[in-house]
């Protein structure tokens, strides 16, 4: 069963660890299912098909590029999934996109009027074993995602995390009705990889927009160029007046950029790293608005 949070203009739809999705990407801990804003829905899924393999909403992931004590596992032992639980190595090297035999962490969840808060205890595995405590608020035109995450091992844990936005605002198609906008300049050749080939979506300086509806994938890796910059964007659909924004506590390294025909997703990149028996907290904050 899911869980509703529910403000004067924002209502979030939260499934508990061990409901609906159940793969080996995205953390199982708070998994806000759907976004609404007014009664209109901002968020729709990873593909237009109802799976539990399958990302949707705002799902966040540890670890897209390796996951932690992967390298020291041999095949056929368990390394770690952040949020998720142990995985069983089969192959030489990681992919995010396959599905791992899953040993599911222990998860604890608890409601608290406009707040859902739930643990993730990770067993100890080859030394590495962690605790993550996540908090999800509703505000009156908005929500916040609270982390926090104690390394309990005898091993350094480094890894990233980052929320896959899966965005539509309306349910309206990507096009030219949609703006995204950074906070700092935007230099395409300073990009790591560009994949944008129906040329529709198009760079400006501050801002990416569409001069058509996409029908294949679009991808932009370090937007940021590799520099360190404010972890925020701002998505303007002007057809309908919406204006959806992230602000991470954290400056970022990384922001990526996927989507297509359906949906639009950018990412902020959070890294941590963490010696035996410290701990970290970060957040993000969803804020969304009539622009007229």
């Amino acid at each position: 069963m899911s869980q509703i949070l529910k403000s004067k203009n924002v209502e979030l739809t939260i499934d508990f660890p061990l409901e609906n999705y159940n793969s080996s990407r995205f953390d199982w801990t708070g998994k806000i299912s759907e976004v609404k804003f007014q009664d209109i829905p901002v968020s729709t899924s990873e593909k237009l098909e109802s799976r539990n393999d399958l990302g949707k909403g705002c799902y966040n992931e540890f670890g897209i590029d390796t996951a932690v004590g992967f390298h020291e596992a041999k095949i056929g032992e368990w390394f770690h999934k952040i949020g998720v639980g142990l995985l069983k190595k089969d192959t030489g090297s990681y992919d995010f996109s396959k599905t791992y035999e899953i040993r599911p962490a222990q998860f604890k969840s608890r409601f608290e009027n406009d707040r859902i808060v739930m643990d993730c205890r990770s067993d100890d595995n080859n030394g590495y074993s962690y605790v993550l405590k996540k908090e999800i608020r509703v505000l009156e035109s908005g929500f916040v995602i609270t982390y926090h995450l104690e390394n309990t091992g005898v091993k350094k844990i480094e890894t990233d995390e980052y929320v896959h936005n899966f965005l539509a605002i309306n349910q309206e198609e990507i096009g030219d009705s949609y703006q995204l906008k950074f906070l700092f300049p935007l230099n395409p050749r300073l990009f790591g990889e560009t994949v944008n080939p129906e040329n529709k979506v198009e760079i400006g300086v501050e801002k990416i927009e569409f001069n058509d509806t996409p029908k294949q994938p679009f991808f932009f890796s370090h937007l940021n160029g590799m520099t360190s910059v404010t972890s925020a964007w701002e998505l303007i659909h002007v057809k309908s007046n919406i204006g959806m924004k992230e602000i991470g506590s954290f400056q970022t390294s990384k922001v990526n950029l996927w989507g297509n025909q359906h949906v639009i997703s950018p990412e902020l990149f959070h890294n941590i790293s963490l010696l035996p028996g410290e701990s970290k907290e970060w957040s993000r904050t969803y804020c969304m608005t009539r622009l007229d």
